[in-house]
């Protein structure tokens, strides 16, 4: 399906893997949304020591998007799952405008679902998980395991990612779940639990899961959206970013065909959106310790291969802000990590801590001063913030604390920042293949997709074609009448008819009635709006 040749590289690798049929059969995807080489340096001098990414660092990948040079999760998240470069907001979903140098064009149609690398692993007869420290339908995760014109559709990513097939799913989302917090009001967690998973939501019912599939929502509260930054988190309740990963691995593994599997330290996207460097810099220790726990199943298994890599870079950290435009030079370390360590939480854990003690809601009294002081002295190891910071601070609405004082120690540290967004940089790509094949040099993220798919052996064209077929056209082919069940509204069916046969598929599912039996479905039914996607399985069935 590819009009342009791959890089040589690309090739290289393509042909001397099929040449030796030296296929892996497990690959183990690590994502750190947002990280910066600036991010590592900073997490390796707080550590004081190396980490387990430094020996596997290997290349850089250029991130940009079909139509952006600075990319959105959704593409970036994208590309790396399904091989093609698509635009802001899609979810494993070509894109309608592509204008970057080098970025291929599909020969497939605007707005339609394309496999990702965890289908095409399932369909191999590999089991399957997605982790993140987000919503777990969240733009990463969703990239890899559901399929959508925009990111911001939860009620249908969420609904895909439960039917889609996956073995492990782990994250935050908790909200979500209810039904009375969905436009389709599914119950999702009910279904969960009738498609056979295991669920859990706190750290000890984690550990203790069986064999088997497991789905597991963690936060703070029953009102989290997302899990804590490492820092902040409550060990008991939300498990730690390595501690998911080792049970995924555990479940996982006991698949003798092997595993794919996708970890998202997402949060440190978050610290670098709010410029706050104490979360930014321990949630990458978090996923670092991560790595740690994937290498180390990878070189006792040793047909594992391990990728770690950003989807794109974030808030242009520096180390050394303007105030050292002289004397950089003669500035020791300690002076950039020193404020950092005298901290105990990040931002967002000061905000819980001061609304135990004032109401954090944007208004500001200035009796509340000393409380502020006495409270970000003790958790943020700052003794002298300013009448003017402790005023910010005492207006600052609930649910953005880590914007207000995460600048207020990058400040004490002389580390830097130019934006509150997402940046264009190339960024470090790290990889560990037990067979001394792995991708190197400078890459286009679509190529680290396809270096997936080769070492594991399975074909992510011929996936797209199992999975999504153009309905309408496929079963006109057929002879048969296509239409549109809308009684329900948020709720749609395609209703597929020929002669005595009527064939039923619901939205986001994995099964179909045909003359009202259930038959399952080889993936979920995609609508984008306009047209329908279904497995071939469900075409053939129509005579």
């Amino acid at each position: 399906m590819r009009k342009d040749s791959k890089k040589g590289i690309i090739l290289a690798v393509l042909i001397l893997l099929a040449g030796m049929q030296v296929f892996a059969q497990s690959v183990i995807m690590l994502i750190p949304d947002g990280m910066s080489v600036a991010g590592t340096t900073l997490a390796r001098f707080y550590k004081g020591a190396p980490l387990a990414l430094d020996p596997i660092a290997c290349g850089l990948v250029s991130t940009w998007s079909s139509d952006g040079t600075i990319a959105d999760s959704a593409p970036a998240g994208s590309s790396y799952a399904t091989g093609w470069a698509s635009q802001t907001g899609n979810i494993a979903t070509i894109g309608k405008s592509y204008v970057l140098p080098g970025v291929e064009i599909p020969d497939y149609e605007a707005q339609r679902p394309v496999a990702t690398i965890l289908e095409a692993a399932r369909l191999s007869g590999r089991s399957t998980g997605i982790i993140s420290t987000s919503e777990f339908m969240h733009a990463t995760p969703a990239d890899f395991s559901a399929h959508d014109p925009s990111r911001s559709n939860y009620d249908n990513l969420a609904e895909q990612i439960a039917y889609n097939g996956i073995d492990v799913v782990l994250g935050g989302g908790t909200p979500y779940l209810n039904a009375d917090k969905r436009k389709d009001k599914e119950d999702l967690k009910a279904i969960i639990d009738a498609n056979g998973y295991t669920f859990v939501d706190n750290t000890a019912a984690l550990k203790s899961a069986p064999d088997g599939k497991l789905f597991g929502v963690f936060g703070k509260d029953k009102s989290a959206t997302a899990m804590s930054y490492d820092i902040d988190r409550d060990p008991a309740v939300e498990p730690s970013l390595a501690e998911m990963t080792a049970k995924a691995i555990e479940i996982l593994s006991a698949n003798k065909k092997g595993f794919f599997l996708m970890v998202e330290g997402s949060k440190v996207d978050w610290a670098a959106h709010a410029n706050d460097p104490v979360a930014f810099v321990t949630d990458i220790l978090a996923f670092d310790d991560a790595v740690k726990v994937a290498l180390d199943f990878a070189k006792q298994d040793g047909n594992t291969v391990v990728i770690a890599v950003t989807d794109h870079g974030n808030s242009g950290i520096s180390i050394g802000d303007r105030s050292i435009s002289s004397g950089y030079d003669k500035t020791p370390w300690t002076t950039f990590i020193d404020p950092l360590k005298k901290a105990k939480v990040t931002g967002e854990g000061l905000e819980a801590k001061l609304a135990s003690l004032i109401k954090v809601d944007g208004t500001y009294e200035p009796s509340e001063a000393p409380v502020i002081r006495q409270t970000v002295a003790r958790y943020l190891g700052i003794t002298d913030l300013t009448d003017a910071e402790v005023e910010a601070i005492g207006k600052t609405k609930a649910g953005s604390m880590n914007y207000t004082v995460g600048p207020m120690v990058a400040g004490r540290a002389k580390i830097g920042y130019t934006t509150n967004g997402h940046t264009g940089e190339d960024v470090v790509l790290y990889c560990y293949d037990p067979f001394d094949k792995r991708i190197t040099g400078l890459v286009r993220n679509t190529d680290v997709a396809l270096y997936m798919a080769s070492t594991l052996n399975v074909d992510l064209g011929q996936a797209t074609s199992r999975l999504f077929q153009d309905a309408a056209s496929m079963f006109a082919k057929k002879g048969a009448t296509v239409s549109m069940d809308t009684t329900d509204p948020e709720n749609p069916v395609l209703v597929v008819t020929k002669a005595d046969q009527t064939l039923r598929v619901p939205r986001n599912k994995s099964y179909a009635y045909l003359n009202g039996k259930a038959i399952a479905s080889d993936g979920v039914a995609v609508y984008n709006g306009t047209k329908w996607y279904v497995a071939k399985n469900l075409i053939d069935l129509i005579d």
